[in-house]
């Protein structure tokens, strides 16, 4: 089995009915093992619950899970009360129920999954990292909503940010790429894939994201609006009749790239575009125009910028877009090399010409390596 004894961490991505996983270790920075369990609950399904499908799990890591450092969990809402990766006690489930209500499809699975493996590895750490704690570095000015105060604090109102731990991976790997500290960068991270944020990272720490109370805010996503004068909901609610669970519906899972163009797939979108469909055409537009939007926005809230960093699915795999995206952003220092862009390579690299003023990036990101190291810290450090 690949590994030192010590060094591997059991990942787990807890859904509503499924539990993706992944076995990593954390000095080879290897996945050893990955699967996923599906329909859990379900008639004919994985498993009967969470707790079955999690000794399904192990059953098929075998030998591999009897020497682990931690159990390393994602949790997707943290609250204001979660900064950092943490020691899952009952205390800490008590807290992660508190703030459930900020996340009610995706917290309750977290948990689901953080019982299930509990109660399976007793006696191996468990550690939840959280999406939204690399942004509570976050000022007031950028997290706070102009809604009456007293009703934003009864209700936790206020920006959050997601993707934390993609935007922490990535911009630890981009300093490593440039050969600089962190400490010393202005980054301008762009995680996009059919879920999609932006962040402005100033030395390390969180200054800016673009999504905010949910999800649902900033850029144009596979099904999701992102930015949207609040006022249409009002509208759609009066004019048109639509229920609050109907405007929800609308917003996460009708609009995005979907709702624009008829496909959530942007290669679906890309080719229609190429292809002469106007509606395609224009959803790209949209689409690299709100980038645009927050880059320049996170420049001046930065004061200064050493690079633009793309990861995920569409950043990293299509040359395209990323042109697309940053076009007309020259004037900034901002320049993609055609020949640089279009390189067939799937590790972390410079696509902007030699000697830019502004460094662009493509920087793969591994949310599952970057919560195994986490979690494998924390469990070490408390060992000592």
């Amino acid at each position: 089995m690949s590994g030192t004894p010590g060094t591997r961490v059991f990942v787990v991505n807890s859904g509503s009915s499924s539990i993706k996983y992944q076995l990593v270790d954390v000095e080879t920075e290897q996945a050893i093992l990955s699967g996923l369990v599906e329909r859990i609950g379900e008639p004919g399904g994985g498993a009967v619950d969470h707790v079955d499908g999690m000794r399904r799990v192990l059953a098929e890591l075998g030998d591999a899970a009897t020497d682990l450092t931690a159990v390393g969990h994602r949790v997707v809402h943290g609250g204001s009360v979660f900064t950092a990766p943490t020691a899952v006690t009952e205390a800490v489930i008590a807290q992660i129920e508190q703030v459930s209500t900020l996340a009610p499809l995706h917290n309750p699975a977290n948990l689901a999954g953080i019982r299930a493996a509990m109660a399976v590895l007793p006696g191996v750490p468990h550690v939840a990292v959280f999406d939204t704690a690399f942004h509570q570095s976050m000022a007031p000015a950028a997290y706070t909503y102009a809604i009456d105060r007293e009703l934003a604090r009864s209700h936790g109102v206020r920006r959050y940010g997601f993707h934390g731990t993609s935007h922490a991976f990535v911009a630890e790997r981009a300093a490593a790429h440039l050969g600089r500290p962190l400490e010393q960068l202005k980054l301008i991270v762009l995680h996009l894939g059919n879920g999609a944020s932006v962040a402005a990272i100033d030395g390390g720490r969180s200054i800016d994201t673009s999504m905010g109370f949910t999800p649902l805010q900033g850029l144009v996503m596979g099904t999701r609006s992102g930015d949207l004068d609040p006022a249409v909901l009002l509208h759609l609610h009066r004019q048109a009749g639509l229920s609050v669970d109907e405007l929800d519906t609308l917003l996460n899972k009708r609009s995005g790239l979907l709702g624009l163009s008829g496909s959530a797939d942007m290669r679906d979108v890309t080719r229609a575009a190429d292809e002469g469909d106007a509606d395609a055409a224009l959803a790209l537009d949209v689409w690299a125009h709100r980038i645009r939007h927050y880059v320049g926005a996170y420049l001046a809230q930065l004061g200064g910028l050493d690079a633009v960093v793309f990861t995920a699915g569409v950043g990293e795999n299509s040359a395209p877009l990323r042109s697309r995206a940053l076009a007309g952003l020259e004037h900034l220092g901002v320049r993609v090399d055609p020949e640089r862009n279009g390189a067939k390579d799937r590790t972390a690299r410079t696509i902007s010409p030699e000697g830019a003023g502004v460094a662009v990036l493509v920087v793969p990101t591994n949310e599952e390596l970057s919560i195994a190291r986490q979690a494998a810290a924390l469990a070490v450090g408390e060992r000592r």
